[in-house]
Parts: structure tokens; C-alpha cells; sequence
């Protein structure tokens, strides 16, 4: 049930710019503590990113946090991720 639940965020999400930066903000938090499927850093440093550009402030401090649990190959990868979901939109 979880994981349709996310399954179908997953599909909203995919347009961010329909997502307020406190949804995108949400998101992070599900998939850094595993509430609803397992642990994700790469996709929840992405989603704090996203949050950030859409100007949720608080999504800043979490993405500082999670990135010093993270490699920089992680980090970039979830940079990536966010400018590719970003500008596709």
C-alpha cells in the first residue's frame, strides 16, 4: 500500500512545478526516513534541492544535514536529477 502510495506521488512529482516547495519538501523527508519505502538519500537530496528553488527555506538545513551522510558522486547525482526535473518543466 506504501509503495503504490509513492508510486503515485512519484507520477505528480514528475511536474514539480505543480508541487509547492513544502510538498517537494515532504518528499525528502518520506524517502531520507524510509516512512513509506526504502531509505533513497540520492532521491532525497534531489527533492530538497527542488524545494529550494521553489523557495522553501527549511528544505536548505535538511539538504545540508543529509549531504554529510552522502559521497560527492551521490550528491552530484542527486544535483543532476533536480536541474534534469527542473528544466524538463
Amino acid at each position: 500500500m506504501a509503495r503504490q502510495m509513492m508510486e503515485q506521488i512519484d507520477a505528480v512529482a514528475a511536474a514539480p512545478a505543480a508541487m509547492t516547495g513544502e510538498a517537494c519538501y515532504e518528499l525528502g523527508l518520506a524517502y531520507a526516513s524510509g516512512r513509506t519505502q526504502p531509505i533513497d538519500l540520492v532521491a532525497a537530496h534531489k527533492w530538497f534541492n527542488v524545494a529550494v528553488m521553489q523557495g522553501y527555506r527549511e528544505a536548505a538545513q535538511r539538504r545540508a544535514e543529509l549531504a554529510s551522510e552522502m559521497t560527492s558522486d551521490e550528491i552530484a547525482a542527486a544535483l543532476r536529477e533536480a536541474r534534469a526535473l527542473i528544466t524538463r518543466h
